[in-house]
């Protein structure tokens, strides 16, 4: 399991709940787990708050980590992490004095003697971890933290010892691995090295293979790959980034050194990962998010069912969108990951009938859970097929590990036993004749009207038509809405691909690696119009909403904000703005205005005096939201 931060480092009162998670994942079969990084002193902190390791003081709440672990019978290792001028306080230091473009603040440059003291941190921390019971260190040398900031030229103006030329600016982390493997004699020393930067100024791949060998010269027992700093205008782990993009940069690494080489980013599939092995990429396979997603991932594969894993689906919106709003991480796609104490094991004192009506991730989570606690659960669905609107998100570009993740849900509901009754509406009287003991209703969402003079044009179509292929859109599109679901819609007819991925060498051309960027050309005219004023694409997501933003942006889509919607007629959509009014041609016009909740079986049900729950969209339209959805049923389906 690679090192991601949790938001639980900084506080060493629940590091017994830290000790839990990573434990399931040992208990999972994953074999060796790195923690989320701890400082060595207090200037390489992450955020203004606690989050180092650096006192003997601090060594017995870390065993509350450790121990859970080896007792599952993995092994683990502490990740030091100084970093540098991406820290998020006062108190950051660098080589030089040169701001991040993704931190407001310009850290202080480093003196030889604050150098030669952050190496013995580093030495101090590692030693404490040892002593602590972890298994080792992995040491953070990528992605555009403290050592890659000494590393490469973009960020190390020095003109003494620790600067100038490479041999110079390698004189930090290579005396940080001496001085680690000197304050732990022989326990494992892994080092993060990044395999490719994508930064102007960064390493190139000669000098990074001259890196990995001095690294291995100077004791380190393994290198672990990381892709592209923080700062790069490059997607790396995003939902866009195609499966194991990045595996040839670790096959250079693996062919220049005789320690073993570990793969990471995107590799969330365990066919993927067999073969980056079999084919000599790579020694091992590191995977976050995914462990994240299912901590059976290992076990699931050594019993020949990995159409049983819960696939991530790279959202990024309850692990790193948590972690950087302050929030302790989880996953949309499993809601007990970090929060395993909320939810029981046990089978159920009383097994009951349980109707879930609406098979949308929300209804799948509920019967899921109800059903891994011995209820005898019928999963109903008016469609055809169970998904919801993960469906739809399926066929738009950057979201086709959805469709995966969907496929695992239906071997995943069957495994468990659930009932599933498709293509059919519900029968209210027939719910009611069954007596079930419980009723889940999770109908999800519709589509609101767009309610102005013309509305009824055979032109105007809401957003499922179009993303279910009902309805082929014109040349000339304008998308009513800027919210998720237009930006969605957008992407879908710009690029026209429904659920096809992008190849390796599409996506390095699409973001100039390599080479450089061929931008994709829009299929069709699309301009995007909203009624609040300000800039598109604000409720995004933290860290993958700047990508679909740059797309829309390259392929030039018209966006235009505060307008008030008039009329549509054989012109096309009339609105009134600020300064004028304007026409905007349409030869179609899609709706993304908002969800109304569909309550209609649930309200049916209620009146009739029978327990009814009501969950997800159901409940609580909005702008869609998979991720309190499947908690909610999650949780409901644990708890009945």
């Amino acid at each position: 399991m690679g090192s991601m931060h949790t938001g639980l480092e900084s506080h060493p009162e629940r590091f017994d709940e830290l000790g839990r998670f990573y434990a399931d994942r040992a208990k999972g079969g994953t074999g060796l787990v790195m923690t989320g990084g701890f400082a060595p002193n207090f200037a390489g902190r992450m955020k203004n708050e606690p989050g180092t390791f650096e006192r003997a003081d601090q060594v017995a709440a870390h065993r509350k980590i450790v121990e859970p672990v080896h007792r599952a019978g993995g092994r683990i290792l502490l990740q030091i992490l100084h970093a540098g001028r991406y820290g998020y306080h006062p108190a950051i230091v660098a080589p030089s004095p040169i701001k991040s473009p993704i931190n407001r603040d310009v850290p202080a440059e480093l003196t030889p003697a604050q150098i030669e003291e952050t190496i013995r941190n580093y030495a101090t921390t590692a030693s404490l971890a040892v002593e602590a019971g972890y298994d080792g260190v992995e040491i953070m040398g990528s992605e555009g933290y403290l050592i890659s900031e000494f590393l490469a030229s973009r960020t190390n103006h020095r003109s003494d010892e620790w600067g100038g030329s490479l041999d110079n600016r390698a004189r930090f982390p290579l005396n940080v691995v001496r001085a680690v493997r000197a304050a732990i004699g022989d326990a494992v020393i892994s080092y993060r090295i990044s395999a490719l930067e994508l930064v102007e100024g960064g390493l190139t791949q000669d000098e990074t293979i001259w890196l990995a060998k001095h690294i291995e010269q100077a004791g380190a027992d393994c290198l672990s790959t990381g892709i592209g700093w923080h700062e790069a205008p490059i997607p790396t782990i995003a939902g866009p980034v195609p499966h194991a993009a990045f595996v040839e940069s670790t096959r250079a690494l693996k062919e220049a050194v005789s320690i073993p080489v570990t793969a990471s980013n995107r590799i969330n599939l365990p066919q993927d990962a067999a073969r980056i092995i079999a084919e000599g990429s790579a020694d091992l396979v590191s995977m976050a998010r995914p462990l994240l997603a299912d901590a059976e991932f290992v076990n699931k594969v050594a019993r020949g069912r990995p159409d049983l894993i819960n696939v991530c689906i790279a959202c990024n919106q309850a692990c790193l969108d948590h972690y950087f709003t302050d929030q302790v991480i989880t996953c949309l796609v499993n809601p007990r990951a970090a929060r395993e104490q909320e939810f029981s094991d046990e089978t159920a004192s009383a097994p009951k009938r349980v109707a879930v009506v609406g098979a949308g991730v929300a209804g799948i989570a509920a019967a899921l859970e109800a059903a891994r606690r011995g209820h005898h659960v019928t999963l109903f669905e008016g469609a055809s097929e169970i998904g919801g609107q993960f469906t739809l998100a399926a066929n738009i570009p950057g979201k086709e590990d959805y469709g995966l993740a969907l496929k695992n849900y239906r071997s995943q509901l069957a495994e468990c036993g659930v009932e599933i009754k498709t293509g059919r509406a519900v029968d209210t009287e027939a719910l009611k004749r069954d007596n079930f003991d419980e009723i889940i209703i999770s109908t999800g969402v519709t589509p609101r009207a767009f309610d102005i003079p013309g509305a009824n044009d055979p032109r105007v179509v809401d957003y499922v038509s179009i993303l279910d292929g009902t309805v082929t859109a014109g040349e000339r599109v304008v998308i009513v809405g800027g919210g998720g679901i237009g930006h969605d819609v957008a992407l879908f007819l710009a690029l026209d691909t429904k659920g096809r991925r992008p190849t390796r060498d599409e996506f390095f051309a699409r973001w100039g690696i390599n080479g450089p960027v061929r931008v994709h050309p829009a299929r069709r005219t699309i301009t995007m119009v909203k009624r609040s004023e300000g800039p598109f694409g604000r409720t995004l997501g933290k860290s993958t909403g700047w990508i679909l933003r740059q797309e829309l942006k390259d392929m030039k889509v018209r966006q235009i904000a505060g307008a008030r919607y008039l009329k549509i007629d054989d012109q096309g959509l009339h609105i009134a703005l600020p300064d004028r009014n304007e026409v905007l041609p349409a030869d179609t016009i899609v709706v993304c205005a908002g969800q109304e909740s569909d309550r209609r079986i649930g309200d049916a049900i209620d009146a009739s005096g029978q327990s009814v729950h009501v969950i997800g969209g159901a409940r609580l339209a909005g702008e869609l939201d998979a991720k309190r959805a499947i908690y909610e049923g999650a949780i409901l389906g644990n708890r009945i």
